[in-house]
């Protein structure tokens, strides 16, 4: 069985179970009617032997997350057909990973973040190793984490900072010296809970 294939049946399996996800950052703060904003990232794994996961360190110059470990991803353009294409069109803009290249397994589950948005994670599988040319006003970085790593429950660990005069609670993991942390955290450790994945 491919990558793809494994991917697709560990999706499958993980939607008959009723796993504890997290919903959202700080979504106590978010009126219940939010108007949310549609965005999606892609979660890109890299068809090898031990797949990876794409993930971006974002150029200390933007003025939202700056210096954070992302998905590629963004905010829905009207343009757009669907939050699938999101994902795909700001996976190409942010590291020139081209769509065509892109085998989509399907959206996983969505998460709210407290700056306003919907976001939608798009489990992909892209072939390894590919020229990939980060975009350099927005992303300092490309890189690569094991899937076993980012999905082990072992690496999540859990952290609470005052913020606004409030306890906040999320998920840090680490990996070769990046910090991955917030919504981009929460929702790998969704992923992780999602999946049937052997650990």
């Amino acid at each position: 069985m491919n990558l793809a294939d494994r991917l697709r049946a560990a999706l499958a399996a993980g939607g008959l179970r009723a796993p504890e996800l997290l919903a959202g950052d700080a979504v106590d703060l978010l009126p219940a009617d939010a108007d949310l904003k549609p965005a999606a990232v892609l979660i890109a794994v890299t068809d090898r032997p031990e797949p990876g996961v794409l993930l971006t360190r974002r150029t200390e110059t933007l003025r939202r997350h700056a210096g954070q470990v992302a998905f590629p991803g963004g905010r829905a353009d009207p343009e757009d057909a669907d939050l699938i294409e999101t994902a795909l069109r700001e996976a190409e803009e942010e590291i020139g990973l081209p769509r065509s290249l892109v085998q989509v397994i399907g959206p996983v589950d969505a998460f709210r973040t407290v700056t306003g948005y919907h976001v939608l994670p798009i489990l992909a599988v892209v072939p390894p190793d590919l020229p990939l040319a980060p975009h350099e006003a927005e992303v300092a970085a490309l890189f690569e984490v094991p899937l076993a790593h980012l999905l082990d429950p072992a690496n999540h660990v859990a952290k609470t900072v005052d913020w606004h005069g409030r306890a906040r609670s999320f998920y840090e993991i680490q990996w070769d010296g990046e910090r991955i942390w917030g919504a981009t955290a929460a929702m790998i450790v969704n992923l992780g809970r999602r999946l049937d994945w052997p650990a």
